[in-house]
């Protein structure tokens, strides 16, 4: 990339490895964007913080340094393109992220689905999204028993102490029965498990009424996603792994569902949530709600929320029939989502937009846009 080898001395001590500085002019696109969306999205993360910070992530790009950028968005409730791209050219400086093997990141899609739901189990309806048990605790570096994963945050409390929670195939066996957990009830297990992977839902009940159900906790275990199992069993080409292709064969091959599903021990719990803005997605991991084709989901254990990123994929065509060269916030997180220069880029609500999130597998660069406070740091 151009100004990569000239640059690298001036960065400050504290800037990882994984960025490297670059100007304006170096992203492919950035002058075709159109910003002003990226910016409202970045001023909600700003309201947010002001509520509750967020944590720093382990790449270091401390959430102090983003004062400045947060008050200036704050103060601009009337600004337009121009303003817009003129506060992130003020307040940011970008750096070019590697990923951990040197190579070009990757980027997912997803999407909030919506769907038919019943508050009470009727013939038709009688899959369940759960709330969370009162026996499912979290679980850190205090609390943690011997011999348990230290990838788990969330165990089962019992009388002899903290231990792995039920998976899914033990709770679509009927572990949670009884105990008046069922939040909502669907007519269709594979909806049920795309919600499960999702993290949210729109819900269209009978009598005309909706809900927004949203990811509260999780049994703890990995996630093995259904596509991949599929791949692993020669039951999908690698390179026709897709939502639609995992529903399609779901649908050819009913007798095998818990097979395939029940290798994905994970298991999701919900709660309702405030319905907010109808042309916003559901709140996510950084408590707002999230921007159609705005926001995106990070390692939260690397990145710090709110941290603008604008993502290059040239070969990504199918969110707005042209290369996809955007600026994105940093607003969700996901137990698939690990590495640097990874992202889930958030689509929208409903099945025009799961139909595109559904194909969405790509090769991208990742630009971060870094606060000029942390740049000149150290110097």
């Amino acid at each position: 990339m151009s100004g990569e080898a000239s640059c690298t001395a001036a960065q400050p001590a504290a800037l990882s490895p994984s960025f490297e500085r670059v100007s304006f002019r170096d992203i492919p696109g950035w002058r075709d964007d159109t910003v002003l969306p990226a910016f409202h999205a970045f001023a909600r993360s700003a309201e947010r913080v002001a509520v509750k910070p967020y944590r720093t992530g382990a790449l270091g790009i401390a959430l102090p340094a983003f004062a400045p950028a947060h008050e200036t968005a704050l103060a601009m409730a009337d600004a337009d393109e121009a303003a817009a791209r003129a506060f992130f050219e003020a307040q940011f400086i970008p750096c070019h992220i590697r990923a951990d093997d040197g190579g070009p990141g990757f980027v997912t899609g997803y999407y909030e689905p919506e769907v038919k739901a019943s508050r009470e189990r009727t013939e038709r309806f009688c899959v369940p999204l759960y709330r969370r048990p009162d026996d499912l605790v979290d679980v850190d570096d205090e609390n943690r028993p011997a011999g348990l994963d230290p990838y788990f945050a969330f165990a089962r409390k019992t009388e002899r102490g903290l231990v792995e929670y039920h998976d899914r195939g033990a709770i679509d066996r009927g572990a949670l029965e009884g105990r008046g957990l069922e939040l909502v009830w669907l007519d269709n297990r594979i909806d049920a498990y795309f919600i499960h992977v999702q993290g949210a839902a729109r819900l269209r009940f009978e009598d005309g009424t909706t809900m927004r159900v949203t990811y509260t906790a999780k049994s703890g275990h990995h996630f093995t996603g259904a596509g991949k199992v599929l791949m692993g069993l020669g039951e999908i080409a690698p390179n026709a792994v897709t939502m639609q292709s995992i529903r399609a064969w779901f649908s050819d091959n009913p007798e095998r569902v818990d097979e395939i599903l029940w290798q994905n021990r994970s298991f999701i719990f919900f709660r309702e949530t405030d319905a907010g803005m109808s042309e916003l997605g559901p709140v996510a991991a950084a408590k707002v709600q999230l921007t159609p084709g705005r926001s995106i989901a990070v390692d939260r254990l690397l990145h710090t929320f709110g941290t603008p990123f604008f993502i290059d994929a040239p070969e990504l065509d199918a969110v707005e029939r042209r290369p996809f060269r955007r600026l994105m916030i940093a607003q969700d997180t996901g137990s698939a989502i690990t590495g640097p220069a990874r992202a889930d880029l958030f689509i929208g609500s409903g099945a025009a937009a799961g139909e595109i999130a559904g194909v969405i597998r790509h090769k991208a660069d990742f630009y971060a846009l870094l606060p000029k406070a942390f740049m000149e740091a150290d110097r």
